[in-house]
């Protein structure tokens, strides 16, 4: 029995045993998928924490009896960036053998990693990456099923809306609002989703500013935000450059009244931990984290003391709760299939069917044709004595939204 409750639909055709040479790929013992995964370099920690995940789902499936029958095992593939996330995929299909591939957190890792992919017919897994792009190709074979980033763009704008403005007490057009981005695929995506929301709902957009996610030093961005006297700063970055605009308000002796960020980097509490008090009361829209009411996610508890059974310490980041749902999601469908046939597959994921509030996250499952689950979308969540809670919507909450950032 899996974690994940679950209704589908499915012809007779893709619910039926499926014929020996459906399983041409799983022959000889375990049935092997590929992780594709950023286990080293800048990008690493999140790498590790959404495989971790993966991991979790996996014993899980193995303790219960396998997948059609054999036994799960994860062939892990080091992706540092687009070119080596393209080595590491052809190496998984053709050495490995690989009957799917799993991944990959970071957006431009998967946007290159998916088309090596599709070329062969291998199907692709994305549980992490969230750039609006990676399902807009026409592609048959990737599939998704985490929130994609026009859902946090839209969310960290509205939080200015819904729950800073009344918070302060103020207009929400009196809020001066500044746009701060990376400059690769997950951040130019993100910030261009903020941006035309920011101009729909009317708001006070200030700046909008880029940086390379290689910066040594994010002084002078810090500038140009007091410079224009920031009242909320939309932040999307990965863990380095958060450290990095941290230290720079810091160095100036300025911070804006709040900083919204967009999941990755903010989501980690390895970042709370190297900022500090400074940390306290930053707000991100995110995955859905452990600390989150389990009316509205069922079974996250349980997902926590696995995770602390097997790693020795408590989540650092809900990227490991998404692939971990994720995975299952996943392995369900396969089951269905009754092979690894890519089609049969993708007759079998397009199939699900889970209501939202059944899931260790919340959200539920329903492709479209694209590939894309329709049913997830990110939380708004606050750093809170140096943990991440959740603090909107109220049927997710466990805590109330603090108006005070910083120590």
């Amino acid at each position: 029995m899996t974690t994940i409750r679950r209704r589908v639909v499915l012809g007779a055709a893709a619910a039926g045993v499926a014929a020996p040479a459906f399983l041409a790929r799983a022959q000889g013992g375990a049935l092997k998928f590929g992780a594709l995964f950023p286990f080293s370099g800048g990008l690493a920690l999140l790498g590790d924490e959404s495989f971790r995940g993966l991991e979790i789902a996996t014993d899980e499936r193995n303790e219960a009896g396998g997948l059609l029958d054999r036994k799960i095992s994860l062939a892990k593939g080091d992706a540092v960036d687009q070119n080596q996330a393209i080595g590491e995929v052809r190496r998984l299909m053709s050495v490995e053998r690989v009957a799917a591939v799993f991944g990959t957190y970071a957006s431009p890792l998967s946007f290159a990693a998916t088309q090596v992919t599709e070329l062969q017919g291998v199907p692709f897994f994305e549980m992490g990456a969230i750039s609006d792009p990676i399902t807009e190709r026409g592609f048959r074979y990737v599939f998704r099923t985490c929130p994609r980033a026009s859902e946090f763009g839209i969310g960290t704008v509205e939080a200015v809306r819904d729950a800073l403005a009344p918070l302060y007490k103020v207009d929400p057009k009196s809020l001066k609002v500044a746009i701060l981005h990376e400059d690769a695929l997950y951040g130019q995506t993100v910030s261009s989703f903020q941006e035309a929301h920011m101009k729909k709902l009317g708001l006070q957009q200030v700046e909008k500013l880029a940086y390379s996610a290689r910066s040594v030093d994010l002084s002078s961005v810090v500038q140009r935000l007091r410079g224009v006297a920031a009242d909320i700063v939309l932040h999307t970055g990965y863990q380095n450059d958060i450290v990095l605009l941290f230290r720079g308000l810091q160095e100036a002796s300025w911070k804006p009244r709040m900083i919204i960020g967009s999941g990755a980097g903010y989501s980690l509490t390895d970042t709370a931990r190297a900022v500090g008090p400074a940390f306290e009361g930053v707000m991100n829209v995110d995955f859905t984290q452990v600390a989150v009411n389990e009316k509205y996610a069922p079974g996250v508890g349980k997902f926590a003391e696995m995770y602390k059974k097997k790693y020795n310490v408590d989540v650092r980041s809900g990227h490991s709760l998404a692939n971990y749902f994720g995975a299952h999601v996943f392995f369900d469908a396969i089951q269905r299939a009754g092979g690894t046939d890519k089609d049969r597959i993708r007759t079998a994921v397009l199939a699900s069917d889970v209501p939202e509030g059944t899931t260790p996250t919340g959200w539920g499952v329903k492709f479209d044709d694209k590939g894309q689950n329709t049913r997830v979308k990110p939380l708004l969540l606050q750093w809170q004595g140096g943990r991440q809670v959740t603090v909107f919507p109220q049927a997710a909450a466990v805590a109330e939204l603090r108006e005070q950032m910083g120590a």
